[in-house]
C-alpha cells in the first residue's frame, strides 16, 4: 500500500499532519469495512497503518542532527524502517524532514520497487514562523535549526519523485480525499529499471553487479581523465548516456557512496540481466549527479 511523504522545515507541523493523515484513514478503511460487512461484496483485505518518525526510531533530535555522521545513521535508520514496513498490506506515512531531495528520490524508488503509490506531503511554512514554534517546543536546538532551514530542499511537483505533491499551509485543511485518490485509488506505476524485482536465478549475481558498477565508475573517471568537453559518457552494458555535472569534477567518494546507496536499494530487487543493471546504475547517477 501507499507511502506518503511528509516534508518541510523544522517544527514546521509535519507531525500534526502525519496524526491527521492516520486519523482520516483509519476512519475512511473502517468506514470502507463496514459497508463491505453489510453487503454481499467479498471483503477485500485489511490495511495496516505505520507512522515511521525520529520518535518511533527513538532518535534524538538534539543528536541525530548534530552532525553529518549522525544525520547519516540517522536516515539509515529511517530508510531501514521504510524498508521493513512498506508493502502492498501496509501504509507507511514517513513523518521527518526529508529535506535532501535525493533522500526522497530514494524513498520513491522503494514505493516503485514494491509497486505500490506514493505522495509527497508538504507542510510549507515560513521560517520565522517555523523559528518561533520550535523556540517554543524547543525540539531542535538553536543552532542545528539554523542549519537545517538552510539545507531545505523543497519538494518540486514536477520531478516525478516529488509528484503528486500536496502543498499545505499550516491553516489549510487537510485535502483528504485527493491524497485518497492518489494513494488507494490510483493504480502505482510499473518498477523502472533500477528498481525492478526478479528473482535471484544466478549464483554469480552479486559478483556481477558488483563489477557492472564497477566498470561504470571506472568509465566516469577515465572519461573526466580525458577531458572530455561533452561531459556524456557511454557507460559499459548500458544505452542511456551518462550525464556528467558541466562545472564540477566527480570524485571517486562521491561515486562509491552512490554505488553504495543503489546496492542497497536494489539488494533485494535483483536484476538479472546486467545490461539492465548498468542503465539503471547509469539512470540512478543521472539523477544525483545533476540533482
Amino acid at each position: 500500500m501507499p507511502l506518503i511523504i511528509l516534508s518541510g522545515l523544522p517544527t514546521s507541523g509535519k507531525t500534526t499532519r502525519a496524526q491527521e493523515l492516520k486519523a482520516f484513514f483509519e476512519a475512511r478503511l473502517a468506514v470502507q469495512a463496514q459497508a463491505q460487512d453489510d453487503s454481499a461484496t467479498p471483503k477485500t483485505k485489511d490495511y495496516r497503518l505505520h507512522i515511521v518518525n525520529d520518535e518511533s526510531l527513538n532518535l534524538n533530535k538534539h543528536v541525530s542532527y548534530n552532525t553529518a555522521a549522525d544525520e547519516k545513521k540517522a536516515r539509515g535508520a529511517l530508510m531501514s524502517a521504510v524498508e521493513r514496513l512498506l508493502s502492498k498490506d501496509d501504509i507507511v506515512i514517513v513523518d521527518s524532514l526529508n529535506y535532501i531531495k535525493g533522500f526522497r528520490y530514494q524513498l520513491y524508488c522503494v514505493a516503485r520497487a514494491i509497486g505500490t503509490p506514493h505522495c509527497v506531503v508538504f507542510c510549507a511554512c515560513i521560517p520565522d514562523r517555523a523559528r518561533a514554534w520550535n523556540k517554543e517546543s524547543g525540539a531542535y536546538p538553536e543552532t542545528i535549526f539554523e542549519e537545517l532551514v538552510v539545507r531545505f530542499e523543497e519538494p518540486d511537483s514536477r520531478t516525478r519523485w516529488d509528484s503528486p505533491l500536496f502543498v499545505m499551509v499550516p491553516e489549510d485543511k487537510l485535502p483528504e480525499n485527493e491524497i485518497w485518490d492518489s494513494v488507494i485509488l490510483k493504480k502505482a506505476k510499473p518498477p523502472n529499471m533500477s528498481t525492478v524485482v526478479k528473482v535471484v536465478k544466478e549464483t554469480n549475481y552479486l559478483y556481477e553487479f558488483d563489477q557492472t558498477t564497477q566498470n561504470v565508475i571506472q568509465a566516469i573517471l577515465d572519461a573526466q581523465k580525458s577531458g572530455d568537453p561533452t561531459k556524456q559518457i557511454k557507460a559499459p552494458l548500458s544505452s542511456i548516456l551518462l550525464q556528467l555535472p558541466p562545472t564540477r569534477v566527480v570524485t571517486l567518494s562521491e561515486l562509491r557512496r552512490l554505488r553504495r546507496q543503489f546496492t542497497s536499494i536494489n539488494k533485494m530487487h535483483t536484476l538479472l540481466d546486467m545490461t539492465r543493471v548498468a542503465e539503471g546504475f547509469v539512470e540512478y547517477l543521472n539523477q544525483n549527479l545533476n540533482a
